[in-house]
């Protein structure tokens, strides 16, 4: 199964200049823990280029009582962006994502262009789904069993 089957697709973005009660402002909203920070052309290409996490503000600023007014976006997002691209499949992107220790990932199309955002949860309600399939075989095998077998 492929990142871009199963990522989702609504990813909240922001621009590098805009500041951190910015940010944390639009992850309330849209009830998230990252935005994606993207670089964004004129004919409205967007380009993944950081991203921050609540993570990020929590433990690298409020911790140290950096007052989030005073710094951009751009000056505390991560800016070794693991990205994935919507071809890969999932399996590989757990290992990159493992390898990076992130729980989340940009995923972009084949020209580079933000096309949505995988995160561990994500994989996890998939192999959950899974499981269950898995199981509910199980349950019908045993059955068929019983009724050939009385």
């Amino acid at each position: 199964m492929s990142v871009g089957e199963i990522c989702n697709r609504e990813v909240i973005v922001i621009d590098q200049e805009e500041n951190i009660s910015d940010a944390a402002r639009l992850m309330r909203k849209h009830h998230v823990g990252n935005v994606v920070v993207v670089r964004q052309s004129d004919d409205a290409t967007r380009v993944p280029v950081g991203i921050l996490t609540d993570r990020d503000i929590v433990i690298e600023l409020l911790a140290r009582d950096v007052d989030p007014d005073a710094l951009s976006v751009g000056d505390a997002m991560s800016y070794d962006l693991l990205t994935l691209n919507e071809n890969d499949e999932v399996d590989e992107a757990i290992k990159q994502l493992r390898a990076r220790g992130v729980r989340r990932a940009p995923v972009v199309n084949g020209r580079g262009e933000l096309a949505g955002i995988l995160a561990v949860d994500d994989i996890v309600e998939l192999l959950s789904e899974q499981l269950s399939d898995l199981v509910e075989l199980l349950k019908r095998e045993q059955q068929v069993e019983r009724q050939r077998h009385p």
